[in-house]
């Protein structure tokens, strides 16, 4: 399948230290001919780290995907009633913004970009990336497995011996998660 012309949105979240793949992976997709809209959650869009300013992560999106970034609620909410996307990519999904999509809370522009997305019947693809994976949020991803629409990035432990509850996707099958998600797949094997 081929992505030119396709409308992505990517919309991202505090896990900083996936940053430099999520880039990439940008990169890889506007290659593609894809047409890329980035959202940033209100702590990507404003917390700094020892991975970067948020400024300089909103300036080099901008100049990937050549789009201004939706870094607010209401510019994220047009995404549903105007139907501006084909697929929406929580890329990355901390476990703080799984958490908040399963119970249907909607405080940030990524997460009120999942529900006006969702809202069309069109496929929302979860690119996770939390230290409780395999605690706390194991509940929360389940909810996540089961539902309409929703599909995952292939994900797995990352640091079993230092950090046994954390799982991160595989992001270098981003693009072929991505495209088997548009025709309503979810792409396996899930846990790798």
């Amino acid at each position: 399948m081929s992505l030119k012309g396709k409308r992505v949105g990517i919309a991202l979240t505090g896990s900083f230290c996936t940053y430099e793949k999520v880039f990439q992976e940008l990169k890889k997709l506007t290659d593609e001919g894809a047409l890329v809209q980035t959202i940033f959650s209100d702590a990507a869009g404003t917390i700094d780290s020892r991975f970067g300013k948020a400024e300089d992560f909103i300036k080099k999106a901008e100049e990937i995907t050549r789009q201004k970034p939706m870094l607010t609620i209401p510019e994220a909410e047009p995404i549903g009633p105007d139907s501006l996307l084909d697929i929406l990519v929580l890329f990355p999904c901390t476990g703080n913004t799984i958490a908040k999509l399963a119970n249907g809370i909607t405080d940030t522009p990524a997460l009120m970009a999942a529900k006006a997305h969702l809202r069309n019947n069109k496929p929302l693809l979860i690119s996770i990336s939390t230290n409780d994976a395999l605690g706390m949020n194991m509940k929360n991803i389940g909810l996540l497995l089961n539902a309409k629409n929703i599909y995952f990035v292939p994900f797995g432990q990352d640091n079993p011996e230092k950090k046994p509850n954390s799982m991160i996707a595989h992001t270098e099958l981003l693009i072929p998660s991505l495209e088997a998600a548009l025709h309503g797949r979810q792409y396996q094997p899930i846990i790798c």
